[in-house]
């Protein structure tokens, strides 16, 4: 059988190991760089960067506490850029590795459909003529192409001092002030970075909160902690217009509270992500697209049965660990195994300080849907590990069904959060209750402790709570 598939980041590479592992020939065609948007100009590089400035708030806030003398130290942006390349450049060898150890053709060049059983490719290096192009027939075929950052049509978005996120991660040099327009996990996670820098920054967001998706309660210390470090914030404001000045940038906004003008160095544009289709014509293999992305069932198929789209590309939830589960489940459907995804279990995360995780329902989601609900909170501020780590802003928060005690949606804010989120993950996926989650015994001292203690404050009796 021959599968063919377009795109090489996590849908495209996971579902051609998957693929190959049983038993298919496989062909994949990556027109820019293996390991998509997530390893070289995403989820990776970001991640390098915020780990960096983690250090630099411990150095600068934390360490005579914890008994380290300081003289001083100076933060080479330059030497962290070499870093984050090293990283990228290991990850995208790891994956090629990957393809060769699983025989997958490798073709670096951008595919078009002919047909619905045909791709033609343009390779990527066109010196040699006699291999400019080729066609490939399939039996079957999984477009993962990903997504593009979404410019929207306003006066000055064009400027070049107007970047996005891939151009914001690797920046010559630091700016004296940045304009983030876009309050969302990448528009607080570069707020982060860039202010840790020394860089002036300022959030605008049209809508009344941050990060607009997760739980209130645990984005309110991420936006305390921002405020806090010097980040000015602007909540239901809408960009007008943007001119270039003598002076750098002056950003026109509208609010209830009427017109103003922020002045910055330079724009981070920062309002979503959408399909990126452009060179794909699926019209000469039928496929149907809605909204501007492809449209498939739930085993990702398209209205072609042969053909399938994962990721970014189908307009789903654009998150990498989704385009990596549904490259699966499409290559074992067309394998003939059962398969599916549980999207109640998607995490979702923000590496800032502190971290947020949340999976399942927040409290105003469930009650929405009609659920009586009890919620369980526990504060980081009282986690024996959290002392230790210098990290106690946050919060555990567990939503639960009052009925049945089922787990409803775990929310966290805090360290490790990002890693811990998986047990609200699992307890989801298996239906577990509070009271399964409570028998479950935790190590200690861990920040995992604080689950335990969210699980017992569902029902009232945290242990390491005051009344």
């Amino acid at each position: 059988m021959k599968i063919v598939i377009l795109g090489g980041g996590p849908g495209g590479y996971v579902a051609a190991i998957r693929a190959a592992q049983l038993g298919a020939e496989v062909s994949l065609i990556e027109n820019k760089y293996l390991g998509g948007t997530c390893l070289n100009v995403g989820c990776i590089p970001t991640k390098v960067l915020l780990h960096t400035t983690e250090l630099i708030e411990v150095l600068e806030n934390d360490a005579k506490e914890l008994g380290i003398n300081i003289l001083g130290y100076e933060a080479d942006w330059q030497k962290l850029q070499q870093r984050k390349t090293k990283i990228i450049k290991k990850l995208v060898s790891g994956v090629n590795g990957l393809l060769k150890n699983n025989t997958i053709t490798k073709i670096m060049g951008t595919g078009t459909f002919l047909n619905d059983h045909q791709i033609k490719v343009l390779y990527n290096d066109e010196s040699d003529d006699t291999k400019a192009a080729m066609i490939i027939d399939f039996d079957f075929a999984i477009i993962a192409t990903g997504s593009k950052p979404v410019i929207p049509p306003v006066p000055g978005f064009d400027l070049e001092d107007v970047i996005t996120s891939e151009t914001a991660l690797s920046l010559e040099t630091v700016p004296e002030s940045l304009g983030i327009i876009g309050g969302g996990v990448i528009g607080c996670e570069f707020a982060s970075i860039y202010n840790t820098f020394g860089c002036k920054v300022t959030i605008i967001e049209m809508l009344p909160e941050l990060i607009a998706n997760m739980d209130r309660d645990i984005v309110k210390p991420l936006k305390e902690k921002l405020i806090k470090d010097g980040v000015e914030i602007f909540t239901s404001t809408k960009v007008e217009s943007i001119q270039k000045t003598s002076e750098g940038l002056a950003v026109k906004t509208t609010s209830k509270s009427g017109e103003n003008i922020v002045r910055v160095q330079k724009i981070l544009l920062s309002v979503g992500r959408k399909p990126e289709l452009d060179t794909l014509e699926l019209d000469k293999a039928g496929i149907e697209t809605e909204r501007g992305a492809i449209r498939v069932n739930q085993k990702m198929q398209t209205n072609k049965h042969n053909i399938y789209a994962v990721g970014d590309c189908n307009g789903g939830v654009m998150l990498a660990h989704v385009a990596s589960a549904e490259g699966i489940v499409a290559v074992e459907t067309i394998m003939g195994i059962k398969s599916k995804i549980d999207f109640k279990t998607i995490p979702y995360c923000v590496y800032t300080k502190p971290e947020l995780a949340s999976v399942g329902l927040t409290e105003s989601q469930a009650r929405d849907l009609g659920y009586e609900v009890k919620v369980g909170n526990f504060p980081m501020a009282v986690n024996g590990k959290a002392m230790i780590m210098g990290e106690t802003s946050g919060v555990v928060k567990y939503i639960a069904d009052a009925v049945t005690g089922e787990i409803l949606g775990l929310h966290m804010a805090g360290p490790r959060a990002t890693d811990l989120i998986v047990e609200g993950a699992l307890a989801i996926r298996l239906e577990a209750t509070v009271e399964e989650l409570i028998t479950t015994i935790h190590a200690h001292p861990t920040v995992g402790e604080s689950l335990l203690e969210a699980a017992h404050a569902v029902n009232g009796h945290a242990i390491h709570l005051m009344r």
